[in-house]
C-alpha cells in the first residue's frame, strides 16, 4: 500500500517568528493553492487552516478548486491558536464566554469540514495549557476540555477529531502534550470518533520514540488518525525538512506505521522560514517516500531484526542501506 500525501496549505506562505515579522511575502490562499498544484504533483491532499484558508463564505469556491484539481481536503485545522480571543485558552479558558465562543467556532469549522467532504478536523489546541504555577485549576480545565470535545464529537459523529499533541509552545505546558496523556484525553470523552494526530517534530522534542507512540495509539484502539511530518534537533519545534537530522528514526516509524496498518494521510507540516517553501516541502515528501520504499523492500528483514534484538546486526543493516 502506498500512502496518500498531503501538505498544509499555509506552509507555503509567510513565516514569522518573534524576531522577524515576515521572512517572505504572504500570498493569498488561492495563490498558494495554485503553487501547490502546479509544482507538487506528488500530493493528493491539502490541509486547510480555518479562518486563514477556509471560512463559511469561501467553502464553495475552495471545494470547486480542489475538486477541479482532483485533490482532496485532507483535514481542516481550526485556528484556536492565532486568535487573541483565545490567548488564555480556548476550550479551557476560565471565561465562560470565551469557552462558548471557541466551541461555537469549532462547530462552524466542523460544518465547513462537512461541506468540504473532509472527514478529519485536526485539533491543535495550542493555547490550551498554562504558564505559571499556582495559577491554574488543572482538574477543572481538563474537565472543560473533555466536555467540549465530547460535545463536538457527539454532534458530528461522522467526523473524526484528531487531537494533535505538543509539549509546549505557545504555552509553557500544553494539556495535549504527549501520546500517553492525549490517549487519556481521547478516552475520557467516551467517543469513538476522537483520536490523535502525531506530529513527528512534536514527538521528538517531547522526548518520545515516535515509533513507540504509533504502537501506543494502536494498542489504545486504533487511535492514530493523522500524521504530520517534519524534523528538528530535539529541543524545539524547528519544523525542518524531513531527514535533516533523523534517519533511523524515520525507517523505524515507517515500519511501525505499516505493521500497525495505518492508512491515513501522510501530511507535511513544516515552516521553511528562509528556504523556497515548495522545494523544501517537496524534499520532505521525497524523503518520506524513500523511507516508505525502504520499508517495503526490506519489511521482512526489518521485522526479523527487531525480533532478534541484536543491535550490532541492526547497525550492519542500516550501514548497508547507506553504503551497499
Amino acid at each position: 500500500m502506498s500512502y496518500k500525501y498531503a501538505i498544509i496549505l499555509g506552509n507555503l506562505g509567510n513565516t514569522r517568528d518573534r524576531f522577524c515579522q515576515g521572512y517572505k511575502q504572504n500570498p493569498s490562499s488561492e495563490e498558494m493553492l495554485k503553487l501547490a498544484l502546479d509544482r507538487m504533483p506528488q500530493i493528493q491532499g491539502i490541509e486547510l487552516v480555518g479562518s486563514w484558508d477556509i471560512r463559511p463564505d469561501n467553502v464553495s469556491d475552495m471545494k470547486k478548486r480542489l475538486d477541479d484539481a482532483g485533490v482532496a481536503c485532507a483535514s481542516i485545522i481550526p485556528d484556536t491558536f492565532g486568535n487573541p480571543l483565545f490567548g488564555k485558552g480556548s476550550l479551557t479558558s476560565i471565561d465562560a464566554y470565551v469557552r462558548q465562543a471557541a466551541l461555537d467556532y469549532l462547530r462552524q469549522m466542523s460544518e465547513v469540514a462537512q461541506a468540504m467532504d473532509c472527514g478529519i478536523v485536526n485539533l491543535w489546541l495550542g493555547q490550551d495549557g498554562y504558564d505559571y504555577l499556582l495559577a491554574t485549576d488543572y482538574d477543572q480545565e481538563r474537565s472543560w476540555l473533555t466536555e467540549a470535545t465530547r460535545a463536538l464529537a457527539s454532534e458530528f459523529p461522522e467526523i473524526r477529531y484528531a487531537l494533535e499533541y505538543k509539549p509546549k509552545e505557545p504555552r509553557n505546558f500544553s494539556y495535549h502534550a504527549r501520546m500517553a496523556d492525549t490517549i487519556l484525553a481521547a478516552k475520557e470523552t467516551g467517543c469513538s470518533n476522537v483520536g490523535i494526530t502525531i506530529d513527528t517534530g512534536h514527538s521528538f522534542y517531547a522526548g518520545e520514540n515516535v515509533a513507540e507512540a504509533v504502537v501506543l495509539a494502536k494498542r489504545a484502539g486504533n487511535l492514530l488518525y493523522h500524521m504530520h511530518f517534519n524534523d528538528n534537533h530535539g529541543s524545539w519545534d524547528d519544523d525542518m525538512i524531513v531527514s535533516s537530522v533523523h534517519f533511523t528514526t524515520y525507517i523505524e516509524l515507517l515500519f511501525w506505521l505499516k505493521k500497525t496498518g495505518y492508512d491515513g494521510w501522510i501530511s507535511m507540516d513544516q515552516y521553511p522560514y528562509r528556504e523556497d517553501a515548495v522545494d523544501a516541502i517537496a524534499e520532505s515528501i521525497w524523503w518520506v517516500k524513500k523511507y516508505e520504499q525502504i520499508v517495503a523492500d526490506h519489511y521482512s528483514e526489518i521485522d526479523a531484526l527487531i525480533r532478534e534484538n541484536d543491535a550490532v546486526k541492526t547497525s550492519r543493516f542500516l550501514r548497508g542501506l547507506i553504503y551497499g
